[in-house]
């Protein structure tokens, strides 16, 4: 049951998120007609284009879930209330 529940914040957050600009153009997670392919053929451009402009790319990759087991529940509280606009039950 909590699995539902969670699909039912996920979509009313990412609807509002979408609906006030809050969330960053390329964001990819999480977002209707979005997807890790989305993703991943924005990076392959990208690297093309800064080839052809003889550009040296360099690729990154972090773990972030295992980083978010050490998110500071306060700080990412007052986040979404300051820049998000999260308020009450929803916060």
């Amino acid at each position: 049951m909590s699995k539902v529940v969670e699909r039912l914040v996920c979509r009313q957050l990412v609807a509002y998120l979408e609906q006030n600009g809050l969330l960053p153009e390329l964001q990819s997670a999480y977002r209707h007609g979005h997807s890790t392919e989305t993703a991943v053929l924005k990076m392959v451009t990208d690297f093309l284009s800064a080839a052809d402009r003889g550009e040296v790319t360099l690729l990154s990759l972090l773990d972030l879930l295992a980083a978010f087991d050490t998110v500071d529940h306060n700080i990412l509280i007052n986040r979404l209330y300051h820049s998000f606009g999260l308020r009450d039950n929803a916060l």
